[in-house]
């Protein structure tokens, strides 16, 4: 690690108990080699970087995704708890959950299953392509070079296919199930910190709602909420004398669409930075409710219809189960949310993310987490090295911008890296600097395939 600069070595030093000495070696190397290589993050193209396409024992850099013992959930605890420092202690931690498809096909590639393609899907087709779901949850923080707050991706897991769990005789764990389970690890690792979770429609669920609802310290949940969802009044006070269980819920309440319909429904007014940074001017209701869906228990939440009077935004709802939170704060962390989206994108546009190849099962299940994880390191890293610096945005006529980007923020850490590992031993006279021979057949390498 002599190589790296000293702001990277100690974070990356939080991960070493993690590793037996050897495998750590391997790690290391993979590591940097996925943040300085461009195009497809594969393990070689990992080593060619680094300067060891020569390396004959090869083999045992795949070894450290397929075979090799460590344990990536603790890599995981030790990242959160490194991201919580970035967020006041005054605040609570807001955690974005959401799911991506990783376009994979093979016969060898086992928990793969035909899933909606969301990116080339449209309201009135559906497009469905082959490939792994991944479920990721991400802290939203606020990163000193960008007004726009970022999501650090920091647990991501498989949510293997129903047909791989079918022919494996395992039980089918859907994404709300996934989700009960993360957010319950996460809660054991952060025991203390208020925590909300927001998610979009597909984590709307009572059963979700229960989960969070049921730690000694609540998680609150924020999510888009159906139009005709289920929503029950209160039940009535005991009366005495009066036999059989205790009533869960009152009468059911009308839906929403039929109070958006309801010209006695009174629309308050509201300002709010919505997607585009922009300040909106909407019109809400709201109201606390019982939600209630068959074979659950109900559970109370504040729901908050929203409309755009210029009619330009479609007439949604979104629900919180801490009824204590205002209108705005519920709007403000739903729109978070698209801040996950964003990482999505820059991942597979900077980090490779489909492009990896590993085919055994234990590669797949590592290799994501651990570039999702690469993508907080890199942000970790720039926020320790940029407090007596700045990065370098790049600009040019057609795009013009203020804010530095992950494009920017990967470019300045690799310059940090290239220049801690072949500029250490340069002359000090400026007109004379000394390479080693094996940094300019890299750098003319690399030259020829960023091409």
């Amino acid at each position: 690690m002599h190589y790296l600069p000293i702001e990277m070595q100690l974070i990356m030093l939080n991960f070493a108990p993690v590793f037996s000495n050897p495998v750590w070696q391997s790690a290391l190397v993979l590591t940097i080699g996925t943040i300085l290589a461009p195009g497809k993050r594969t393990v070689t193209s990992s080593l060619r970087v680094m300067g060891l396409k020569d390396e004959k024992r090869f083999t045992n850099y795949h070894r450290v995704l397929n075979s090799a013992k460590w344990a990536p959930l603790v890599c995981s605890k030790i990242l959160l708890c490194m991201l919580i420092k970035l967020v006041p202690d005054s605040w609570p931690l807001i955690i974005v959950v959401d799911e991506t498809i990783e376009r994979r096909k093979g016969a060898k590639i086992k928990a793969k299953g035909c899933y909606r393609d969301a990116v080339r899907s449209t309201h009135k087709e559906v497009i469905k392509c082959f490939g792994l779901k991944w479920i990721s949850m991400m802290i939203i923080v606020y990163v000193p070079w960008s007004k726009r707050p970022w999501a650090l991706p920091f647990l991501t897991v498989l949510a293997t296919s129903k047909a791989c769990n079918e022919a494996n005789g395992k039980h089918h764990k859907t994404t709300v199930d996934w989700t009960c389970q993360m957010i319950m690890q996460i809660r054991r690792w952060a025991p203390d910190r208020a925590i909300v979770l927001v998610g979009d429609g597909a984590y709307a669920a009572v059963k979700l709602a229960l989960r969070c609802s049921g730690f000694e310290n609540p998680v609150g949940l924020v999510a888009r909420l159906r139009l005709d969802a289920g929503l029950y009044d209160f039940p009535p006070p005991d009366q005495p004398g009066k036999r059989g269980p205790k009533p869960k819920k009152g009468k059911k309440l009308p839906t929403l669409t039929e109070r958006i319909k309801d010209s006695a429904t009174e629309w308050n007014t509201i300002k709010i930075l919505w997607y585009d940074g922009v300040e909106r001017t909407l019109e809400i209701f709201s109201g606390i409710s019982l939600w209630y869906t068959p074979g659950k228990n109900p559970i109370m939440i504040k729901w908050v219809v929203v409309r755009d009077p210029k009619g330009n935004l479609r007439t949604e709802a979104f629900f919180s189960t801490n009824i204590n939170a205002t209108e705005s704060q519920i709007l403000t962390w739903f729109v978070l949310r698209w801040n996950i989206e964003v990482t999505f994108q820059e991942l597979r546009a900077h980090l490779g993310l489909e492009t990896q190849r590993q085919w055994s099962d234990k590669a797949i299940a590592r290799t994501t987490p651990a570039l999702s994880g690469i993508f907080s390191f890199i942000v970790l890293a720039a926020i320790e090295m940029l407090k007596d610096d700045k990065p370098n945005i790049m600009n040019c006529a057609w795009y013009n911008k203020t804010d530095a980007t992950f494009s920017d923020i990967i470019a300045y850490v690799r310059k940090r890296i290239w220049q801690a590992r072949f500029l250490a031993d340069s002359s000090e006279n400026d007109d004379c600097t000394y390479f080693k021979n094996d940094f300019l057949d890299t750098l003319l390498e690399q030259l020829c395939f960023a091409t």
